[in-house]
């Protein structure tokens, strides 16, 4: 049985354009299979969550909204303000790391399972192009044959169903940034009252529409950053969707009752079910590529294949070149538990951080212009604080402060003990203190602020006065 790797000229272009420059559009054969049930009910449930999100509230938030324009950010409830950032800029380096990582062990695995393009694409409007259009070979004898009355129906069926889901989700999308009930009046009130919104949901739509009707694969292969990333992120250990060359080759056509080990023939029959059935036209024989987003597509079709030839399954599977190359069954080597142990860390710091995140943060500090220390009658000492306290919470808070720590009197100065919601409540106050009390130049407190009974927050303060003895 040969050995050889495929040959790499391949590489010289890419499999949906010609050599003129000219597009070649694909036609992928309908998968089924193992992997592709597995994929779906996966699929399914992330298209139901992300549909359902902007409509599921907690403590009368949506559960998720990406407020750009308000810089608002709710996550499963909690509400994030600008004073959030650090946890954001947390979030985006442990992203990147993340994406590193994750693709050195487990190569593009996300692009298969996890991207929105590859899920709309694979599982909503492909399934539409296959109802209505039917499989592969219809789709190709349809784009071929001259524009009549079946040709017309069926096309225009086909992109009517698929603006409208563009149409439904530029609604969702616009939902999770300005919240579903907005989108709502921008859908059933006077366009003229809602004009910016209107443009928007029409920008989106025929950018979504354009890009699964039109772009398809393209914008995995020619413009997503993370396909060219990968190139640079895979090494010979990183777990891909890859054929087994040392098994398959030399590839040559099934006769049946042949001894093909004897001939020195792969288990390989050339039958190019792997390629039909590619969402973005490549031979996966060719070894780990850039159009390839590790859809398992290939996989189902060739076991398939070796099951009715009854050879064994796995010619093509997930695994990595060097198991490929030393017939070693693939497993996790020691830099890639370290990596995956990492990526648990980075999460765990994120979630952490999240979790313990305030619902309010206090801000206190000498008013500015104001003298060190004011005298007062009865030989007293007053020091005058400016203080902000931010409410993240969606519930409008009575405030009471109180000194857990050192003997003195607080006078708030502001009418107002009332927090806003998702707002922040501006004061200032006197700190009074006895003149016998004073034992030095600064005497320290802990001002607490709390609201129907419980402490809400809390913050050290410095009291300064005449450095009596």
């Amino acid at each position: 049985m040969g050995q050889t790797k495929p040959t790499e000229n391949f590489r010289d272009k890419i499999s949906t354009v010609d050599e003129k420059g000219k597009r070649i559009w694909v036609f992928a054969k309908k998968p089924f299979g193992k992997w592709f049930n597995k994929r779906q009910v996966f699929s399914y449930s992330l298209l139901l969550f992300l549909f359902s999100a902007p409509f599921i509230s907690v403590d009368g938030e949506p559960m998720l909204l990406l407020n750009l324009l308000e810089r608002k950010f709710i996550i499963f409830g909690k509400i994030f303000w600008p004073q959030d950032f650090y946890i954001f800029a947390i979030a985006m380096l442990t992203g990147l790391v993340f994406i590193v990582l994750f693709t050195l062990v487990f190569g593009r695995l996300f692009c298969g399972w996890i991207c929105p393009q590859t899920i709309f694409m694979e599982f909503v409007f492909r399934r539409i192009e296959y109802w209505i259009e039917g499989d592969w070979t219809h789709q190709k004898r349809l784009e071929k044959q001259p524009w009549n009355r079946e040709k017309i129906i069926k096309k225009a069926s086909k992109h009517a169903l698929f603006f409208f889901i563009a149409f439904l989700v530029a609604n969702i999308f616009l939902s999770y940034i300005i919240g579903y009930k907005e989108v709502f009046d921008i859908i059933s009130d006077n366009p003229l009252n809602h004009f910016g919104g209107l443009i928007a949901i029409l920008v989106f739509s025929f950018l979504f529409y354009g890009v699964f009707a039109f772009m398809r694969e393209q914008v995995c292969t020619t413009i997503c950053p993370y396909g060219r990333l990968q190139s640079v992120l895979l090494d010979q250990n990183s777990m891909v969707i890859t054929y087994d060359y040392v098994r398959g080759e030399k590839r040559s056509k099934f006769r049946k009752n042949e001894d093909r080990e004897a001939e020195g023939k792969g288990d390989c029959i050339d039958c190019n079910q792997c390629v039909n059935v590619c969402p973005t036209g490549i031979d996966i024989r060719n070894g780990t590529q850039l159009e390839c987003v590790n859809c398992t597509a290939c996989i189902d079709a060739c076991d398939h294949i070796m099951e009715s030839i009854e050879k064994p399954k796995g010619l093509i599977r997930y695994a990595s070149d060097e198991s490929i190359k030393t017939g070693i069954a693939f497993e996790f080597s020691k830099k890639a538990k370290a990596y995956s142990i990492v990526l648990v860390l980075l999460l765990g710091l994120l979630i952490t951080l999240i979790a313990s995140r305030s619902d309010f943060d206090m801000t206190v500090k000498r008013t500015a212009g104001s003298k060190l220390f004011h005298k007062m009658e009865g030989n007293k000492i007053g020091n005058i604080y400016s203080m902000n306290i931010i409410n993240k919470t969606n519930k409008d808070l009575p405030l009471e402060f109180r000194l857990l720590e050192g003997e003195g009197e607080i006078k708030i100065i502001s009418e107002s003990r009332i927090l806003p919601k998702q707002d922040m409540y501006k004061s200032s106050f006197l700190l009074i203190m006895e003149g016998d009390n004073i034992k030095g130049l600064k005497t320290y407190f802990k001002l607490g602020v709390y609201s129907n009974g419980k402490l809400i927050d809390k913050t050290n303060v410095t009291f300064i006065g005449p450095a009596y003895n």
